[in-house]
């Protein structure tokens, strides 16, 4: 017995898709542990920290409101607009090494973006309830709406509509990840904090951070690209099929009627 497009009941071709994602997600971690463990053992010629990095970066660009603070995990560090913090992790706040001065100047990148009115990053941050929202409750309203009306239920496509929603976040997210990366190396560079070898090293830092952000959006893409070939093209084929059997019906009527 066959299934769907023509494959055997325990085999689903698309999650040929889900597995190309997590691949490149684990691909493209590895290379952000490997990068950054390198160059966290190549401490800066000038010998200040992440934190005291980040503080002369944001003065040097006249931001006096943004406040640089310690936080807790492993590369954890983010920018929080609502808060104005630069939050820097145990491995980058205290740390005199290449990479988490490089890590600390991408962070204050967005804190640059956020005081200038970058216009991607207000648009990302208009985006995060959205986001949050579809990426809570689009695969609830998927399962809900096809166990209750099949593939053509409106509330799979509202599902498959919010995950959109979610994609979208991960792309637009793209160009703000690398905007704050070229942002962090100029400065790094123009006010001397690092210099010559050690800039490149930064530049492979965040080229290597900046994969992670292509990784997740290209499996974003691909887990809707399966969505929609799932329940889209299934549903296409349900109509299909119940226009056949109207049509038969309708020739069966006809060819009673004629006997008549």
């Amino acid at each position: 017995m066959y299934y769907g497009y023509g494959f055997y009941p325990m085999f689903d071709p698309t999650m040929i898709l889900i597995l190309i994602g997590v691949a490149l997600s684990m691909a493209a971690s590895a290379r952000v542990n490997s990068t950054f463990a390198r160059y966290s053992k190549v401490r800066s010629m000038t010998g200040m920290t992440g934190a005291e990095a980040a503080q002369r970066l944001l003065n040097s660009q006249g931001i006096y409101d943004v406040t640089v603070r310690r936080v807790g995990g492993r590369l954890s560090d983010h920018y929080d607009p609502r808060s104005k913090t630069v939050n820097l992790s145990d491995d980058v706040y205290n740390s005199s090494s290449v990479a988490a001065i490089g890590v600390a100047a991408h962070e204050c990148g967005h804190a640059i973006q956020d005081a200038v009115g970058y216009a991607p990053l207000k648009f990302r941050g208009a985006l995060v309830p959205v986001a949050n929202f579809g990426s809570q409750i689009s695969w609830p309203l998927i399962l809900i709406g096809f166990f209750i009306g099949g593939f053509g239920s409106p509330m799979v496509q509202l599902g498959i509509l919010l995950f959109s929603a979610a994609v979208l976040f991960q792309l637009v997210t793209l160009p703000v990840e690398l905007n704050a990366s070229s942002r962090a190396v100029k400065l790094l560079d123009a006010t001397g904090i690092l210099s010559g070898s050690e800039v490149d090293g930064t530049r492979r830092v965040l080229g290597a951070a900046a994969l992670t952000y292509v990784a997740a959006a290209a499996g974003s893409i691909l887990q809707l690209l399966r969505l929609i070939i799932l329940f889209g093209g299934r549903r296409d084929n349900d109509y299909n099929r119940k226009r056949k059997t109207g049509k038969r019906r309708k020739q069966k009527r006809s060819g009673s009627a004629g006997d008549c």
